[in-house]
C-alpha cells in the first residue's frame, strides 16, 4: 500500500491566508505606472460586471486561445491552467472527461456531476445534477467561464462549480473557414465554419467531425458536432438570439484495468469489453431562444426558453453471470429523453442612500422525460448483442427555482452582495417492468433548500481588489443514484438524503505593471466548504452501484493564478491549487465489509495542481510555446488503498500565419507529453473490480492547416 502523506495541520489555513496578504502588500507597492489592461466583462453573475469587480473566483479563457494550436475537441485541451479545477481526458469518448471543481464531481464514474454547466444560458446538467459536456463545440465558443466558491450556490442543485460557454456572435464581412488536422493513432479532425452578418443579422455556423483509431484497443471514436447562432435586433431596444445544437457520438468503451495490469501494460485492456463489444452511441439535438428587451435606463427584462431530445444506446461490459438476479437491469442502457425548461429574469438598477443599487430577480424551471430500458447484453449465447429487457420504465426530473440578488455600493470603495435561491427538485418513476422476483419499483421524491450567498468587496486601489464570500449550497442525488438499493433490495433508494454545504472564501485581484515592458494580473484565494450527508458508494457489485450518505467532509484549500505580458512577445501564464478534501467523519459499505475512518482524502481528488506555460510571438507570421503541466497523486477508492501516480508532462507548440489577399492560411504542430512519460490519465472512483486506472498516452503528434477567407 503507498503511503499515506500526513493531513496538513490546522494553522496552514492562517499560513495560507498570511501569505496571501502579504503578497497583496508587495503588489499595491507596485500600482504605480500600471499598464492599461482591457476590461472583461463576465456574465457568470446574475448581473454582468467586470471580472476584477466581481466578488467570486472566475476564470475566463478567451475562445481564440483555447484554439489556438489544438484539436478543438475535448474541453480538457482549453482549460489546464484554470485553478481549482480537474479536467482529465479518460481517451474514452463513452465516457466524456473527468470533472471536478474543488474536489465536487469527483466521485463520478461517468458524465459530469457537482457541477452546473450552461451553453449560452441552456443549461447542460438535468435537474437531478447529472451533467455532460460532448455538446460544446470549441471551434465557435467566444469564451469560457469557470465560476468556484460560494456564489455557485446561486446556480441551485449540484453547484460545487460552475462552466459557462459562450459561443461567438456573428459580426463582420462575412467569413468562411476550414480546418483539417492529422494525429497520432489514426486522429483526424475537419471542421467547416460561416460567420458574419448581413442586414442586421448576425450568424455563426460550425461544423466538425472528429475520428480516432484510440490508444488503447476498444477505444475507436466517431465524434459529429452542429452548432449555429443568429442574432438580430428587434426594434430599439430589443436583442433576439437563437441557437441550435446536434452531437452525435458512435465510441467504444474500453473500460478501466488494475494497477497490476497498467504497470505490465500502459495499452492494456480487460477482456470483458472486448468480449461483450462495449460501446456507446449518442444523439442529440436542441434548440434554445433568448430575448433581452430595456424597458428603460433602469430597468431590463430577460427570458429563455429551450427544448432538446437526447437518445443513448450503451453496451456495457456487464458479465453475464452477474445479470442472472431477477432485480438486474440488465447490460445494456437504452435511454430517450425529451426535455426543456425556460428562465426569466428582471434586473433593475437605481439609488439607495445616493449610492448605486441593483436588484436581479428571476424564475428557473427545467423538464426532463425519460424512457429507460435495461437489456441483458447477450442473447443465445451471443455476447454485446441485444437480449431479453429486464428493465422498463418512465422517469420524470423537474425543479422549479425562484431566486434574487441585490448588490449596493454603499461606499466609494465598498460593495455588498446579498443572493438567495430556493431549490425544489422533485423525482418520479413509473416502473413498468413487473415480473417474479422484480416488484413494482415505482415512487417519487423531492427535496428543496434555502441557498443563500452574501460577500463583501473593497476596492484597495485602482488596480487592486479584496473580497470575501460565504454561502450555502446542496447536492441532491441524482437518478442513476436512487436507482439501487444498498444489498441488491428492490425498489429504489428513496432514503438517500441530499448533501448539503457551507463554503467561505477569501480572495485578492491585481492588476501589475513594471516600467512600459511588463504588464499583467493575479488572482489568489482561500477557501473551504464543510459538507454534511455526503453521498459515497455504498456498494459496488455486479455492475450495478447503490449510494449512501456518508457523514461529514472538509474541503479546503489555495489556489493562485498569473498571467504576465513582456514586450508584447511572451505571455506567461501559470496556475497552482492545493486540494485539502478529506473526511471529517469516517463510515461503512453497506456490507460493514470496508470501513473508511475519517481522515481519508476524498476519492478522485489530487492534493495538488500546477500549470505553467509560456508563448512566444516574435513577429506577425511565428508564435510557438510550451506548457507543462502536473497533477499530484489521485486517490482512486474510499480507502485510499489505491492511488494513480503524480505526474508532470510537457508539450510544444508552434504556428505560421500567411496572408494572402482575402485568405489566411495558418498551419500548426503540436506534441503532448513530450517526454513520452507512462502515467495515468483518470481514474475509475470505486470501481467494482478494481480496475481504476484509465491510461494516459504517450507521446502524441498532431499537424493542422486552417485556411480562411474573408468576402
Amino acid at each position: 500500500m503507498p503511503a499515506i502523506a500526513p493531513r496538513a495541520p490546522y494553522p496552514l489555513k492562517t499560513v495560507a491566508l498570511g501569505g496571501l496578504m502579504a503578497m497583496a502588500q508587495v503588489a499595491v507597492a507596485q500600482q504605480a505606472d500600471v499598464p492599461t489592461l482591457p476590461d472583461v466583462t463576465v456574465g457568470s453573475t446574475l448581473a454582468p460586471s467586470t471580472l476584477d469587480q466581481t466578488a467570486a473566483s472566475i476564470t475566463v479563457v478567451d475562445g481564440e486561445r483555447a484554439r489556438d494550436r489544438q484539436w478543438q475537441v475535448n474541453l480538457s485541451e482549453a482549460l489546464p491552467g484554470v485553478p481549482g479545477l480537474l479536467l482529465q481526458n479518460r481517451q474514452n469518448y463513452a465516457q466524456d472527461l473527468q470533472l471536478s471543481i474543488r474536489g465536487h464531481g469527483a466521485r463520478s464514474t461517468f458524465g459530469v456531476r457537482g457541477v452546473q454547466v450552461f451553453v449560452d444560458g441552456i443549461p447542460s446538467t438535468m435537474p437531478d445534477g447529472q451533467g455532460q459536456i460532448s455538446n460544446i463545440d470549441l471551434s465557435s465558443a467566444e469564451r469560457i467561464e469557470v465560476l468556484r466558491g460560494p456564489y455557485s450556490a446561486l446556480y441551485g442543485n449540484s453547484a460545487g462549480g460552475v462552466l459557462n460557454v459562450y459561443t461567438e456572435r456573428g459580426e463582420g464581412a462575412p467569413r468562411v473557414q476550414s480546418t483539417f488536422a492529422v494525429g497520432s493513432d489514426g486522429q483526424k479532425r475537419l471542421g467547416l465554419k460561416a460567420q458574419g452578418e448581413s442586414q442586421g443579422i448576425g450568424y455563426v455556423i460550425s461544423a466538425s467531425r472528429y475520428l480516432t483509431d484510440g490508444w488503447r484497443r476498444q477505444s475507436a471514436a466517431d465524434k459529429n458536432l452542429l452548432n449555429a447562432r443568429i442574432d438580430t435586433r428587434v426594434g430599439a431596444d430589443g436583442q433576439l438570439t437563437l441557437v441550435a445544437s446536434h452531437v452525435s457520438v458512435n465510441a467504444q468503451d474500453p473500460g478501466g484495468v488494475t494497477p497490476a495490469d497498467w504497470t505490465a501494460n500502459a495499452r492494456a485492456v480487460a477482456q470483458n469489453p472486448i468480449d461483450y463489444n462495449a460501446r456507446k452511441n449518442t444523439r442529440q439535438t436542441q434548440a434554445g431562444l433568448t430575448y433581452e428587451r430595456r424597458i428603460d435606463s433602469a430597468n431590463t427584462l430577460r427570458m429563455m426558453v429551450y427544448a432538446g431530445e437526447r437518445e443513448i444506446v450503451q453496451y456495457q461490459s456487464t458479465p453475464a453471470a452477474s445479470q442472472q438476479a431477477a432485480t438486474s437491469a440488465g447490460g445494456v442502457i437504452d435511454l430517450k429523453r425529451t426535455y426543456g425548461g425556460m428562465d426569466l429574469r428582471w434586473a433593475h438598477d437605481t439609488e439607495v442612500a445616493a449610492r448605486p443599487f441593483s436588484l436581479v430577480a428571476g424564475l428557473a424551471a427545467n423538464v426532463v422525460e425519460e424512457d429507460r430500458r435495461g437489456y441483458n447484453n447477450f442473447s443465445n449465447g451471443v455476447l454485446g448483442v441485444e437480449g431479453a429487457l429486464r428493465r422498463k420504465e418512465r422517469n420524470t426530473l423537474t425543479n422549479i427555482d425562484p431566486y434574487a440578488q441585490v448588490s449596493w455600493r454603499f461606499a466609494p470603495d465598498w460593495t455588498a452582495l446579498a443572493g438567495l435561491r430556493w431549490s425544489n427538485v422533485q423525482l418520479q418513476s413509473r416502473d413498468k417492468y413487473i415480473a417474479n422476483g422484480n416488484g413494482d419499483d415505482s415512487g417519487n421524491t423531492g427535496f428543496h433548500r434555502v441557498l443563500p450567498v452574501l460577500s463583501l468587496q473593497h476596492r484597495v486601489s485602482d488596480s487592486a481588489n479584496v473580497y470575501a464570500s460565504v454561502g450555502s449550497g446542496f447536492e441532491t442525488p441524482t437518478f442513476n443514484e436512487i436507482s439501487y438499493r444498498p444489498g441488491s433490495l428492490p425498489g429504489l433508494n428513496f432514503g438517500l438524503r441530499p448533501a448539503t454545504s457551507v463554503s467561505a472564501e477569501v480572495g485578492w485581484k491585481q492588476r501589475y505593471g513594471f516600467g512600459d515592458a511588463v504588464r499583467g494580473e493575479w488572482t489568489a484565494a482561500v477557501f473551504q466548504t464543510r459538507t454534511r450527508n455526503e453521498i459515497v458508494v455504498a456498494d459496488n457489485t455486479g455492475g450495478r452501484s447503490s449510494f449512501q450518505n456518508a457523514g461529514r467532509t472538509r474541503r479546503q484549500g489555495l489556489e493562485l493564478s498569473n498571467t504576465t505580458w513582456i514586450d508584447r512577445q511572451l505571455q506567461l501564464n501559470a496556475a497552482f491549487t492545493w486540494l485539502d478534501a478529506t473526511l471529517s467523519q469516517g463510515f461503512c459499505d453497506a456490507k460493514g465489509a470496508t470501513c473508511v475512518p475519517a481522515g481519508k482524502r476524498i476519492a478522485g481528488t489530487a492534493r495538488t495542481q500546477a500549470f505553467l506555460s509560456l508563448d512566444w510571438k516574435p513577429t506577425s507570421h511565428w508564435r510557438a510555446g510550451i506548457d507543462w503541466r502536473h497533477v499530484g497523486a489521485v486517490a482512486a477508492n474510499d480507502v485510499n488503498s489505491v492511488r494513480a501516480p503524480a505526474y508532470g508532462v510537457f508539450g510544444v507548440s508552434g504556428a505560421y500565419t500567411a496572408r494572402f489577399g482575402g485568405w489566411k492560411v495558418d498551419a500548426f504542430a503540436r506534441v503532448d507529453n513530450l517526454a513520452n512519460k507512462k502515467y495515468v490519465g483518470s481514474v475509475i472512483v470505486n470501481e467494482g473490480n478494481g480496475r481504476f486506472y484509465e491510461s494516459a498516452p504517450g507521446r502524441q503528434w498532431m499537424l493542422g492547416v486552417t485556411a480562411a477567407y474573408q468576402f
